[in-house]
């Protein structure tokens, strides 16, 4: 892990002076305000819902997108990350949400993402026990597939144009926003590649309206510059019918996606959050995941689109050097505050739907490249890359109907017929395979105490010996064995973790390394932290913590340590000497 001193102006425990904080959550909500509002106005837009749904899900998407960004910021017990992490409506959601309202209505679509924020309550719960099924190649098979789904219904919006309309509105605007969008993305820098969204959809819908007459600036005309919108919430459906259980999956499989895409925002805005890096704390990962999950469990009670975080917040973070939960806080209240001036939301929802497809298009196209990027970090080795190519031309074929098209019909049609959904299933059937039919694990269980060493050294003497492991490797493992041993167990002889912890040892062979993962309850230091500062020139003797700390680090090739809640899981790779 690298020490060096970042050049951050503002840790998350500092307050900037109240100006400075102010204009970074006026910067801030301009920048993502704008997704957040033409998120639900797509949606609804798609299967023409009335006047009345769609400015009551704005409102409720603005409201539930302030409340979760505030207690993202904030960190209320283990609800939020305590980091500056925006919440906002997710694009992800908008063609499984069409379905669903295509089918039962916004009932039908509000009990679906209820139930499904319910597994992601579990999994940030339980985060320990579910990261080895849905992993980053899961995640970024998912993330490919998105465009997939959203295409047709971003490309319709191309031509949302009145009728009366020059025919060559819809291209000249869409085609403006598009080019500005991608010029400024590619050519600017800073803090101005941010805004290439806003800037070409601002130019697109200047074109639209002095030129061609297309912004709709009635509705602005005609919105009150404040008010409550009109009560039109849809209601609950529970009925769980044919059409819940066909739509279901695809819904579970979006919010868990979202789950990890939650996880690398909420790794990245640590990253850059403090002056001296630090290892990446887990407990605030789980909060961060169930400030998400309680977002879209009221994003389904209000009868409006599922929220997630904003990449976008960690993006302006770093250009800032401003990392202080304080301005989040702020952004969540200037969304609260917008929801109650519809002349301001108008402004968004008027823009015309050639440059709304041009955002999308941009948006999307972002997503591709995100799934590509998580599937190139976790690594693509030939069983990897071979799962995700099946399921990637999978999901397309079964999305477009290319495969039996007229043996898929009526529930088949729906659960089938989504891209996400047969993509998703496929490679984490596919991982899972890899996994059960690899070389089969051996684990240890016991109670976390110095008086099992003998146990555990027995324990990895014979793993070794049945994998026909010489007397030197033998030696290291049975080393790193008492090492983590020692770490483990110090905290509790100190007083400072609770007595009656219990150990799981996982040992797997690797070609010629040996994996070593131990999974413990909850401790309260991190072990990366600890490595770290062995790096750092110190005075006087090593205190006897880091003489088991150094000897871990050489008997190791790799070390690395997940905090949770529940547990703390840390795996250490361990080679023969040659490969150290």
């Amino acid at each position: 892990m690298k020490n060096e001193i970042q050049d951050v102006r503002y840790e998350p425990d500092e307050r900037p002076p109240f100006p400075l904080t102010i204009g970074l959550g006026l910067q801030y909500a301009t920048l993502t305000v704008a997704g957040i509002v033409l998120t639900p106005a797509i949606l609804i837009g798609a299967v023409g819902g009335d006047e009345a749904y769609l400015s009551w899900a704005l409102f409720a998407a603005l409201v539930v997108s302030g409340v979760t960004t505030v207690i993202q910021s904030a960190r209320i017990g283990r609800l939020g990350s305590g980091y500056l992490l925006l919440m906002g409506s997710s694009g992800a959601f908008i063609a499984v949400c069409v379905a669903a309202l295509e089918r039962g209505g916004g009932g039908l679509m509000a009990s679906l993402i209820i139930v499904s924020s319910l597994c992601q309550f579990i999994l940030a719960a339980k985060l320990s026990l579910f990261r080895k099924i849905f992993t980053p190649t899961v995640a970024g098979t998912v993330l490919m597939l998105i465009p997939v789904t959203l295409g047709p219904i971003i490309f319709r919006k191309l031509n949302d144009v009145p009728a009366e309309a020059d025919p060559s509105a819809a291209p000249v605007t869409a085609g403006l926003t598009l080019a500005l969008m991608a010029v400024i993305s590619m050519r600017a820098s800073g803090v101005w590649r941010l805004w290439a969204g806003a800037l070409g959809m601002v130019a697109g819908s200047a074109c639209g309206g002095f030129f061609y007459g297309i912004y709709d600036t009635t509705r602005v005309l005609e919105a009150d510059w404040v008010g409550f919108p009109q009560l039109a919430w849809p209601g609950l459906d529970f009925g769980f019918g044919p059409d819940f259980w066909a739509l279901l999956p695809a819904f579970v499989l979006v919010t868990l996606v979202g789950a990890l895409d939650t996880i690398g925002d909420g790794i990245a805005i640590q990253r850059i959050s403090w002056r001296k890096p630090r290892a990446i704390d887990f407990q605030s990962i789980q909060g961060a995941l169930t400030a998400d999950s309680l977002g879209n469990l009221l994003s389904g009670l209000t009868g409006t689109v599922p929220n997630t975080t904003y990449a976008a917040s960690i993006a302006v973070a770093d250009i800032t050097r401003v990392a202080a939960r304080v301005v989040g806080i702020c952004v969540g209240v200037i969304f609260i505050s917008l929801a109650f001036l519809p002349k301001l939301v108008a402004l968004i929802v008027a823009i015309p739907g050639p440059v709304v497809a041009a955002y999308f298009i941009m948006l999307v196209a972002s997503l591709l490249i995100l799934g590509i990027r998580v599937l190139m970090h976790d690594g693509l080795d030939h069983r990897k890359g071979f799962a995700v190519g099946i399921a990637f031309w999978l999901g397309i074929a079964f999305q477009l109907e290319w495969i039996f098209p007229e043996l898929l019909q009526g529930r088949w049609s729906d659960l089938l017929g989504n891209s996400m959904t047969v993509g998703g299933l496929t490679v984490i059937a596919l991982t899972q395979f890899v996994d059960l039919t690899g070389p089969r694990p051996r684990r240890l269980k016991t109670e976390l105490t110095p008086a099992n060493l003998t146990k555990i050294d027995s324990f990895l003497s014979d793993f070794a010996a049945r994998g026909k492991r010489n007397d030197e490797m033998t030696d290291r493992l049975r080393a790193v064995g008492e090492e983590m041993l020692l770490t483990l167990t110090r905290p509790e002889e100190e007083g400072r973790a609770p007595a009656g912890r219990h150990l799981l040892l996982v040992a797997r062979n690797d070609g010629e390394a040996v994996e070593l993962e131990f999974a413990a309850t909850t401790d309260e230091t991190n072990l990366e932290d600890q490595l770290a500062l062995l790096s750092e020139q110190t005075t006087g003797p090593p205190v006897e913590t880091e003489v088991s700390l150094r000897l871990l680090r050489h008997y190791a090739s790799s070390v690395r340590h997940q905090q949770f809640h529940d547990t703390d899981v840390i795996t250490v790779r361990v080679g023969p000497a040659t490969s150290m």
